[in-house]
């Protein structure tokens, strides 16, 4: 009795997790899409790649935890992602990069997978 108790609150504190993450992405994707509309030097597009640049952040910090409890192969793709997301965001950032699109449809992406329930 203890072992199913135990198990519902852990997936449901799952669950939380994954939808705040999804939150999360949500609000970057939306912050992207009007520095897109916007262009690359706006200050739309400082505060996404700001705010960006913070979410990977924890993210990669969370998917290099030995707590972590995705497979080892999964989040080693999401941290090549995550690291290649926060090189793109610095080159826009810079003036070296001016797309914003593949920011947001790796975002897509990836929110539409935590919306999957495993």
């Amino acid at each position: 009795m203890y072992q199913q108790f135990y198990n519902q609150v852990a997936e449901e504190a799952s669950d939380r997790i994954r939808d705040n993450e999804r939150r999360a992405l949500r609000h970057s994707i939306t912050l992207l899409n009007k520095a897109k509309k916007a262009g690359p030097k706006s200050i739309e597009a400082v505060e996404a790649i700001f705010f960006l640049s913070r979410l990977w952040g924890v993210l990669l910090e969370d998917l290099a935890s030995d707590e972590n409890a995705l497979p080892a192969e999964l989040r080693a793709k999401l941290i090549s992602i995550g690291i290649w997301m926060l090189r793109h965001a610095e080159g826009i950032r810079k003036g070296i990069e001016t797309d914003l699109q593949p920011l947001v449809e790796i975002s897509e992406s990836i929110c539409a997978g935590l919306a999957v329930r495993a």
